[in-house]
């Protein structure tokens, strides 16, 4: 195809997922959506490709894929759209529900198939033992409610028996319906601009893009890697307990670089935990195809010929592919950044030019409880920013969230006037970045990125849970560079663990002081 004509499509294919996003953002009445963003939008072809990706999240898009797959496994009818969270169907981990709509498009060489359209949005709460649904767990049901891919809409008609179910457990069933409502019309557009594309493209010609794309997208990720040395490049990253048990859990790489194919080999990874730290595959490939998409050239296009020559291997019953019931909520969040971690050092050995070490955390933090003020039931999910590593001649960005998760900060304004709670002090963790090397070195030094200090006051009795890592851990610098500073959590200024449930009492304060990245 004529690379002008290529261009467009690419910007036209791009363009859907980042107006369904628009729509997502802009009517969801939930702050975790319409301010933190946690949400993305994709659109995959009929052998369930991906074709393009709005810039949201890493974790979500890198795995959304797996969404598609255990939906087309279904009996699907035009005006469908089916939703599940299952992480060993398809999805990640239990909050973040996954809407996928089959668009039945005429004039296709595949007849009968269909293109998919798919969102995924973290929910604030959808039940299980703690508010926020992001606590420490022993197993998947503690965790919260478990949806199997089912059609919400089925040949264009809500099915409220399964609408009800979800609302009825869930602390807050009326936010629920709206961030639900909200994906449903995300994917409506989506399915509008689609049509609209192929009436004024013609179906070949759509087709025709797709595979142009997805040949371009492989050739030119193979050129970037092609100074990787090739062998067996080794790397491990260990995980700062579970929440359950303190013990190190150990994740490892094997990436084997031969004639421009590479394979990362997860297997000797430890086995599965018994808290929440398990990582389903969908979040290993996630992690492979972000670091990947990291070393190509920025105006790449994101789509399913990124991995056209990598081979990704993991071992049942693993850290990286757990068995049910594992809980998983950390693996998505926790996991999913030491495996970034991980990936980057193995490559950085082949020769690739990585960062050194970011924070490392995503700093979960979820809050919920009884709002008397307001008489009803509230549950809140943050994340809080920390430093990102430096690179030669680049200093790492401070108070960011970094790698696999692209979410913005919660308002101040929004947590205090709709939760019983007070901020009392949140700025920059000064000096908590990684120095740069004091010796001489052919580059040029950088600091890493610093990280943050929240401070809360709540003005009721809160029921907390936390997730985080790199707390006794230290984000490495890169070619002689300082660590970052490890963060650290702290009630009434007495230390708390990094995963823990807890009561904070009416009056009480919470500090969370993020880690540093790594110097240069």
């Amino acid at each position: 195809m004529d690379p002008i004509r290529l261009s467009v499509f690419h910007e036209l294919f791009t363009a859907l997922a980042e107006e369904m996003g628009e729509v997502l953002h802009g009517t969801a009445p939930s702050v975790n959506i319409r301010e933190r963003r946690d949400y993305s939008c994709a659109l995959f072809d009929e052998r369930g490709r991906l074709v393009s990706q709005a810039a949201h999240i890493p974790v979500h898009l890198g795995s959304a894929g797996l969404s598609v797959d255990a939906v087309r496994r279904h009996a699907l009818e035009d005006g469908d759209a089916w939703l599940l969270n299952d992480p060993y169907a398809g999805g990640t981990h239990l909050p973040d529900l996954t809407l996928v709509t089959p668009v039945y498009l005429p004039g296709k060489a595949l007849e009968g198939l269909p293109w998919f359209l798919v969102n995924r949005a973290h929910h604030s709460d959808i039940g299980g033992s703690q508010p926020g649904s992001m606590a420490p767990a022993a197993d998947l049901p503690a965790e919260g409610l478990r949806i199997p891919p089912l059609p919400l809409i089925r040949r264009g008609e809500w099915q409220e028996s399964l609408l009800q179910m979800i609302l009825a457990n869930t602390r807050t069933p009326d936010l629920r319906l709206g961030d639900l409502r909200a994906q449903v019309e995300a994917n409506r557009l989506g399915e509008r601009r689609l049509r609209e594309l192929w009436s004024e493209q013609g179906a070949a010609s759509c087709r025709e893009a797709v595979d142009a794309l997805l040949d371009y997208s492989a050739r030119l990720l193979a050129s970037s890697l092609q100074s990787l040395r090739a062998g067996r490049h080794r790397a491990v990253a260990m995980l700062e307990g579970d929440g359950v048990e303190d013990g190190d859990l150990n994740l490892r790489l094997e990436l084997e670089v031969v004639e421009g194919h590479l394979r990362f080999d997860f297997a000797e990874t430890d086995d599965q935990g018994p808290g929440c730290l398990n990582a389903n595959p969908a979040i290993t490939h996630a992690a492979v195809l972000y670091c990947l998409r990291c070393l190509a050239p920025a105006d790449l296009p994101t789509n399913g010929g990124l991995l056209r020559d990598v081979e990704i291997l993991t071992r049942k019953g693993s850290l990286c592919d757990p068995r049910f019931p594992a809980a998983v909520a950390g693996g998505n969040v926790e996991t999913s950044q030491r495996l970034v971690d991980l990936c980057f050092a193995a490559l950085g050995k082949a020769g690739a030019r990585v960062p050194a070490e970011s924070s490392g955390t995503m700093n979960n933090l979820s809050l919920g409880g009884f709002d008397h003020a307001r008489g009803q039931a509230f549950a809140i999910y943050e994340t809080i920013g920390g430093g990102a590593g430096a690179m030669d001649g680049l200093p790492g960005a401070s108070a960011v969230q970094t790698h696999m998760t692209n979410t913005r900060n919660t308002p101040i304004e929004d947590l205090e006037l709709t939760h019983p709670i007070v901020v009392e002090k949140y700025t920059v963790r000064r000096g908590s970045g990684g120095k740069a090397s004091g010796r001489k070195r052919t580059g040029v030094g950088a600091r890493g990125g610093d990280g943050l200090i929240k401070r809360i006051r709540s003005r009721e009795r809160l029921q907390v849970s936390l997730l985080s890592e790199r707390r006794r851990i230290a984000p490495t610098g890169r070619e002689g560079g300082g660590p970052g500073r490890v963060g650290r959590q702290t009630v009434q200024g007495k230390p708390f663990p990094s995963k823990v449930s807890f009561v904070l009492e009416a009056g009480e304060t919470l500090e969370i002081q993020t880690p540093g990245g790594g110097g240069c």
